[in-house]
C-alpha cells in the first residue's frame, strides 16, 4: 500500500465518525495543485546532474500552504501528496491558520558538496518560485534539509521578488529566524509525552523512554526528556545506536553525536543495539523520530512500550496501528504530537511579517499553549466518542478543514 493510500484510510475513518458528505470527502482528499520539475545543476567536476523535484499543495481553505522540504533519494510524488495532506490535518488540529503543502528533490544530499546543494536549491527556486510567496506556501526544513538551506531559499527568493524573509520559516536566527525553532519539534514531543503520561498520573521522571531516530527531532527530544529526569534507554539511528538500562548519559551522547556528523553508532556509553531493536526495547514510551513506516504489521507485535508518541511523520503503518490499538498501546499520532515545528514555524512567519522579533521562551510558551489546547481537544474527543487517538485527531481535523470549505464554497 502506498504512503498515500495509508493516509487515507486515517481519513476515511475520521470522515466516517463525522458522516461527511461525498463532495466535501472529494474535496478534503484531492491536492489542489501538483507540481514537478526537473533540475539541472553543473557539478563541481564539470558534469551536468538533473534531479525531480516536487511540491504538492494540498489544502488552503484554513490559509497559506505550509509544509516542509526534503532531499532523500526516496522522494517521489506518492511521499509528497501523503505528507503534504498530513500537513493541512496537522495545521488544523493545531488550530493555526495555515493550510497543507510539501516538497523534496530526491537526491542523495551525502553525495553533494555544500556548493552543490546551494546550487540545487537555487535552481529549485527557480523552477517554483511563481507557485509560492509569503501569503502563498511557505516551505520549511524537513528530513536532510536545515536553517541553511532555508538562507539559500529565502535569498533566492527575495533576488527575484525582492526583500521576503516570511517566504520560508526554520532560518537561521541571524538571517530573520526565530529563537526556539530549532528546538520546536522535540519540545512539542515532550509537551505531548508530559500531557499523556498526565492522564494516567504518571511523571516524566523516571520514565524509561526509547528513541529511534537522533536528528533534530529525536536529539532535542532526549535532551529535554533527560533535563526533566527521565532515563533514556535506548537511542538509534542509521549509524547504529546504544542502550543502558539504567539510562543513557544524554549530555554525553549529544557531544558524541556531534563530533561524528550526527551519528549516534559507536557510542562507547552503551551496549550497541539497532532500530529494529530499538523499535521493540524495554521501555515505557517509545518514540519514532526519524523516516516514515518503520512501524509495521511484521513488527508491531514486538513493541513493548506502553505509549508510543510519533515524532516523525507516518512512522506507522495503518495495519500495525490496527495491531497496537488491539494490544492497548497509547498512540499519540504524528499530526498532534509533533506539531510543535509547524508551530513555532508559524510564529517565525508573524515576526517576518511585523518585522519583529520575540526571544526563545515567549516562542516556547506560545508553542506550549497551542499545543496544549490542542492535545486536550483531542483529548476531549477521545473520552467523548470512544476513539482512538488517531482517529480522534483527524476527526479535529477534518471537521475544520471542512467548515472552512463548506464556508468558502465551491
Amino acid at each position: 500500500m502506498s504512503a498515500s493510500e495509508d493516509t487515507l484510510r486515517y481519513v476515511t475513518e475520521a470522515a466516517d465518525v463525522l458522516a461527511l458528505p461525498p463532495r466535501i470527502r472529494k474535496l478534503l482528499t484531492t491536492p489542489e495543485r501538483e507540481l514537478k520539475v526537473q533540475v539541472a545543476i553543473e557539478r563541481e567536476n564539470g558534469e551536468v546532474a538533473v534531479f525531480s523535484g516536487y511540491r504538492i499543495q494540498h489544502n488552503k481553505a484554513r490559509g497559506p500552504y505550509k509544509g516542509g522540504l526534503r532531499y532523500h533519494p526516496e522522494v517521489d510524488a506518492d511521499e509528497v501528496q501523503s505528507l503534504a495532506a498530513l500537513m493541512t490535518w496537522k495545521t488544523a488540529v493545531a488550530n493555526i491558520p495555515y493550510g497543507g503543502s510539501k516538497g523534496g528533490i530526491a537526491c542523495d544530499p551525502g553525495k553533494l558538496s555544500e556548493r552543490e546543494l546551494e546550487r540545487l536549491t537555487r535552481a529549485f527556486v527557480g523552477k517554483i518560485h511563481e507557485f509560492i510567496g509569503p501569503q502563498v506556501d511557505i516551505p520549511a526544513p524537513d528530513v536532510n534539509t536545515n536553517a541553511q538551506v532555508m538562507a539559500w531559499f529565502m535569498d533566492e527568493y527575495s533576488r527575484l521578488h525582492g526583500f521576503s524573509p516570511a517566504v520560508v520559516t526554520g532560518k537561521p536566527v541571524d538571517l530573520f529566524g526565530s529563537e526556539g525553532r530549532d528546538e520546536a519539534t522535540g519540545f512539542g514531543v515532550v509537551v505531548a509525552t508530559e500531557r499523556a503520561l498526565a492522564l494516567e498520573n504518571r511523571p516524566v521522571a523516571g520514565v524509561r523512554v526509547a528513541l529511534q531516530g537522533f536528528g533534530n527531532v529525536g536529539s532535542h527530544t532526549a535532551r529535554i526528556l533527560a533535563e526533566k529526569g527521565a532515563k533514556v534507554v535506548a537511542v538509534a539511528d542509521h549509524t547504529g545506536g546504544a542502550k543502558r538500562a539504567e539510562g543513557l548519559d544524554v549530555p554525553a551522547l549529544l557531544d558524541y553525536a556531534r563530533k561524528n556528523k550526527g551519528g549516534v553508532g559507536g557510542f562507547p556509553g552503551g551496549q550497541p543495539t539497532t532500530s529494529p531493536e530499538t523499535l521493540a526495547a524495554d521501555c515505557d514510551v517509545l518514540i519514532p523520530a526519524a523516516l516514515g513506516h518503520v512501524l509495521t504489521k511484521e513488527n508491531a507485535a514486538a513493541v513493548r512500550a506502553k505509549w508510543i508518541v510519533e515524532g516523525a511523520n507516518a512512522p506507522t503503518t495503518p495495519d500495525a496501528d490496527a495491531i497496537l490499538r488491539k494490544r492497548g498501546v497509547t498512540v499519540i499520532p504524528d499530526i498532534l504530537a509533533n506539531a510543535g515545528g509547524v508551530t513555532a514555524s508559524y510564529f517565525e512567519w508573524v515576526q517576518n511579517l511585523q518585522q519583529h522579533r520575540w526571544g526563545r521562551e515567549k516562542v516556547l510558551d506560545e508553542t506550549r499553549g497551542v499545543l496544549a489546547r490542542a492535545f486536550d481537544t483531542v483529548a476531549g474527543i477521545v473520552r467523548e466518542k470512544k476513539l482512538a487517538w488517531r482517529t480522534a485527531a483527524f476527526v479535529v481535523a477534518l471537521g475544520r478543514v471542512a467548515k472552512a470549505v463548506a464556508l468558502r464554497g465551491l
